[in-house]
């Protein structure tokens, strides 16, 4: 009997970008008495049907973009005679469907890193349940990965995870729905662990998976002291002198390393944490610019955000202060308009944006935007042969339509040709050049020119998924691009290198702390900036 783990896709590139953290968590999750799981990343090779066998364990985790492929590899599974679990997000949003479509044994719902092992233990008792609720457990219950199970030939950036959770509630995001708006912070030993051990093996770029990388703003702390709840800002406090020393033992590992993460544009006011990540290494990060007019924001619930040259001169701060930024865009808003797409562009270019995404809007289960369509559809549903458009994800991908909720102005085939044109744009020959300049040798320079066309190739998908010819040569021409760029990203392995010795937060003399701490011992108290 052996125990597979399988990340679902449609699309193989025989490389991939960054590792699926889930897949070598879940890895460590699984039980020592069943030796150690099979693997199968399909970003990178499909599964190969013979290598289930009866009596197996299957376990697919699916997202709204993967579950159709997802429940098919669950339907193959169980044809050969294996007990098939489902997780993921989407999972955990449609366990039902999961049974339905991807005849399911049991599903595992919200976190997995306890949950999979107690299904894997009552499958081989006979006693699996329908549905396991692994909730939302602590950040001192995170897993590290299981990294000595990758294929380390075959993934350019490795992933670790310090927090999930996002106290924001954007309207087209389902994370705060789903990881919860309190942040679990992960303990900094075992992170710094983690990236050691994968140093080690070859690997200096890492993603910082996080939800929101920048979990507490000086405007929380502000409400906080107005408000007089002592309570809430001692805890904001903790939560975020944890992450400033996350970021000090960052900085003592191997100056060669790399790191990438997620934030929210409210960090380009926080200079002593933009200069904290600069001198942790964090070169880089996605910053959910989402729209450029204060209408777009509004209609996202995410006016917290600046539009306009004060977009661009808040964009430009993360620059300033050492940090890159990879801008996410939306189209398709219903405040948007055919000049919108130029001034995105020009907004992006404009403000020194170093990578940029421009999605089409989508409504994803779980969120706000989600919820609002479902119930609009209700009164006249529309059908894609005899599958409803709210559950766009199930329709075939050859008849799936581009955008699935109308646009008061512009239909949706204007949007997706414009979208390309915006991508297009951005990653012409002459624009990838220029921003390559922010690299510090000619290597770099290369790696950043091979990595900024890839991307463009991967995700930029808006004009020509449904073109069968141009999306084989498309992929074909990725997964050159990806080897290549993968040998850019290799380092040599540092098989000898130990973990930083720590410091603790209240032995270090108060005058070497970051300036905020300084001013949260002043004002709160000592114990206050305490982690436990």
């Amino acid at each position: 009997m052996s125990v597979h783990l399988i990340n679902p896709s449609d699309n193989s590139f025989g490389t991939a970008v960054i590792t699926p953290r889930w897949l070598f968590v879940l890895a460590a999750a699984t039980p020592s008495s069943v030796g150690d799981p099979i693997l199968v990343d399909e970003s990178i090779e499909q599964v190969v049907p013979e290598s289930i066998a009866p009596g197996d364990i299957v376990g697919i985790s699916v997202h709204t973009g993967n579950a159709l492929r997802g429940y098919a590899v669950g339907r193959m599974a169980r044809e050969r005679g294996a007990t098939v679990i489902y997780g993921g997000i989407h999972a955990t949003l449609f366990p039902e469907e999961c049974f339905e479509r991807g005849q399911a044994h049991s599903v595992v719902k919200g976190d997995g890193d306890v949950a999979w092992g107690m299904a894997v233990n009552d499958s081989l008792n006979g006693t699996l349940q329908h549905i396991y609720d692994g909730g939302r457990i602590e950040g001192n219950q995170f897993l590290a990965a299981r990294w000595d199970l990758m294929r380390t030939d075959k993934y350019m950036w490795a992933s670790v995870q310090t927090i999930r959770g996002c106290p924001k509630h954007c309207s087209f995001c389902s994370v705060w729905r789903t990881d919860g708006q309190k942040p679990r912070q992960r303990q900094f030993q075992s992170v710094i662990d983690e990236i050691v051990n994968l140093r080690r093996i070859g690997f200096r770029f890492i993603a910082l998976a996080d939800d929101n990388f920048y979990p507490v703003t000086l405007t929380d702390l502000r409400l906080a002291r107005e408000q007089g709840n002592q309570a809430k800002l001692d805890e904001l406090i903790a939560i975020r002198s944890e992450r400033f020393q996350l970021m000090e033992e960052l900085s003592k590992l191997p100056k060669d390393m790399v790191f990438f993460t997620q934030i929210t544009m409210e960090a380009g006011e926080d200079g002593d944490y933009l200069d904290a990540m600069r001198r942790a290494n964090i070169k880089g990060a996605l910053v959910g610019v989402e729209a450029v007019t204060p209408e777009g924001l509004k209609a996202v619930f995410k006016d917290f955000n600046y539009s306009g040259e004060a977009l661009a001169k808040q964009l430009q701060t993360f620059k300033k202060h050492g940090v890159h930024v990879l801008g996410s865009f939306i189209f398709g808003l219903p405040t948007d308009k055919p000049a919108t797409f130029d001034a995105t562009v020009e907004m992006a270019l404009k403000a020194g944006v170093t990578f940029a995404q421009f999605v089409m809007m989508t409504p994803f289960p779980g969120t706000v935007d989600f919820g609002r369509w479902e119930k609009e559809q209700a009164l006249n549903p529309t059908l894609v042969g005899d599958i409803p458009i709210t559950r766009y994800w199930l329709i075939p991908t050859e008849i799936r339509p581009k955008m699935f909720t109308p646009h008061p102005s512009m239909s949706s085939g204007e949007i997706s040709e414009r979208t390309q044109k915006v991508w297009d744009r951005f990653y012409d020959w002459g624009a990838i050049w220029e921003r390559s300049s922010c690299t510090p040798n000619l290597k770099s320079r290369l790696a950043f020119i091979l990595l900024s066309k890839l991307y463009r190739q991967m995700y930029a998908g808006t004009g020509i998924s449904t073109d069968s010819a141009r999306r084989k040569k498309s992929k074909k021409a990725a997964r050159w691009t990806a080897a290549q760029t993968r040998k850019i990203f290799q380092a040599k392995p540092m098989p000898e290198l130990q973990a930083p010795a720590w410091e603790l937060a209240f032995k270090s003399p108060l005058s070497t702390r970051p300036a905020f701490l300084r001013q949260a011992v002043a004002e709160t108290g000592p114990f206050a900036i305490l982690s436990e």
